[in-house]
């Protein structure tokens, strides 16, 4: 009698960098690996495939996508290691000389990546002339409780620093009937949150027949009412709308948490970036928004160091981010892009000068931060549970306005919204009881 051991079904290992749409796409590539009978495992145990889900949109990002190729090719040495994403899309011929690598594939590949992967053949398309949407087939997402959805791709904008519209080509919309399917089925596999992103997910209807918006987007899925939890991306200030406003206003799924970039907070500054609003129209947006429900969760990207920024435009960015209703700050070092304009201005500044005044920016985003946690003691929370520590039995959950609580609780209300009295905040954390549980 001969033993034969079995063959172990095929390992693939995959990691994420970027942005919300990048970690849908990847839950996508997911569905597609497994249904095709790869097994999935951690970037760090030992795979037959290794992909790296790449972003450019600084130059570290495309540091740190080398060094996951490298440390994949580390992991297996026999390992196909595979690079896809942003990074892929714009660079493929830098990629390509990896000897790590042994293949690049772009962005619009990511859709039929099981097919790419038998021909193993480098393809990059060339996204400027695209005009529709790629599919929605995901059927459920690695967290257990939200999920993130991608209603739009590209970007028509074209401001001075950004690549992301080589990356990703022009705008293109998913169709509202097929949003909502996507919906449902997220619904279905117990999603109790879906998350709704895009590159420019403001500028969402504008390229369908008959033309559509976000507004009118939010109003169907309002109306199919099948999500408990809806939550938007980032959208542009120039599209926060009153009209989207009175709907966070009025609703009982649409979760108070807006992200709008402001990326500066001098006039001069914002002129050089190419963005479309002024200091003053920015801030008319968010104190509007913050009036309306005192309770959101206002986040703002900024970019620190951009060419040219003086002192006193510094100064200025700071004294405006200071003065408004914000909840957090992201901030991104000024990198040098290139293909951008913004790569060609004269007065760079100086990599210390650059991450000095970003450091300075961080500590303004901890101290508006914590000043909007200590706001909630006291007060009570409607938070889903998403990680439940065994070893001290806190349930840590989201709260609708995007802030992170732990309670005591069991197991069982993973997944399940609960209000939650909060009573102190310790370590970044809000910390509190549930109650009628």
């Amino acid at each position: 009698m001969t033993n034969t051991e079995p063959e172990h079904a095929k390992r693939f290992a995959i990691a994420t960098l970027g942005c919300k749409v990048n970690q849908f796409e990847t839950a996508d590539m997911i569905e597609q690996l497994q249904s095709d009978g790869w097994q999935l495992v951690s970037f760090s145990a030992e795979a037959d495939l290794y992909l790296i889900n790449s972003c450019t949109v600084t130059a570290r990002s495309d540091a740190e996508s080398r060094r996951l190729i490298r440390r994949a090719r580390r992991a297996n040495p026999n390992a196909r290691v595979v690079a896809t994403g942003c990074y892929a899309q714009v660079a493929p011929m830098d990629l390509q000389a990896l000897p790590e690598l042994n293949l690049v594939l772009g962005n619009e590949e990511k859709h039929e990546l099981v097919l790419h992967l038998e021909q193993g053949k480098h393809q990059i398309t060339d996204l400027t002339s695209l005009k529709a949407s790629g599919p929605l087939r995901l059927t459920s997402f690695s967290e257990h409780t939200r999920a993130f959805l991608q209603i739009q791709n590209g970007c028509e904008t074209g401001c001075s620093y950004c690549i992301v519209p080589i990356a990703r080509g022009p705008s293109r919309s998913v169709p509202p009937k097929e949003v909502a399917e996507a919906v449902s089925r997220l619904v279905a596999s117990g999603h109790q949150e879906v998350v709704l992103t895009g590159i420019h997910m403001g500028a969402y209807g504008l390229d369908l027949s008959p033309r559509n918006s976000l507004t009118e987007l939010v109003q169907l899925l309002e109306e199919q009412n099948a999500i408990p939890r809806l939550r938007l991306g980032s959208i542009e200030p120039n599209e926060l709308t009153d009209q989207l406003l009175a709907l966070f206003k009025d609703s009982t799924q649409l979760c108070h948490h807006l992200h709008i970039p402001l990326q500066s907070g001098s006039d001069s500054v914002l002129q050089r970036m190419g963005r479309s609003y002024d200091t003053g129209f920015y801030g008319n947006r968010i104190a509007t928004a913050a009036q309306l429900f005192p309770d959101a969760f206002i986040a703002a990207d900024l970019i620190a160091g951009f060419p040219g920024e003086t002192e006193q435009e510094f100064a200025e960015t700071c004294a405006f981010v200071a003065s408004l209703p914000l909840a957090d700050l992201h901030v991104f070092p000024y990198s040098i892009r290139p293909g951008t304009r913004a790569a060609a201005m004269p007065g760079h500044l100086k990599p210390t000068v650059i991450k000095e005044r970003a450091e300075q920016l961080r500590t303004l985003a901890t101290e508006k931060r914590s000043a909007f946690q200590q706001q909630f003691i006291g007060k009570s929370l409607q938070v889903l549970g998403q990680r439940h520590n065994p070893a001290n039995g806190l349930m840590t959950g989201l709260s609708r306005n995007y802030l992170e609580v732990c309670y005591p609780a069991t197991p069982s209300l993973l997944n399940h919204e609960v209000t939650v009295h909060v009573d102190y905040l310790h370590n970044n954390y809000l910390h509190g009881i549930c109650e009628g549980v």
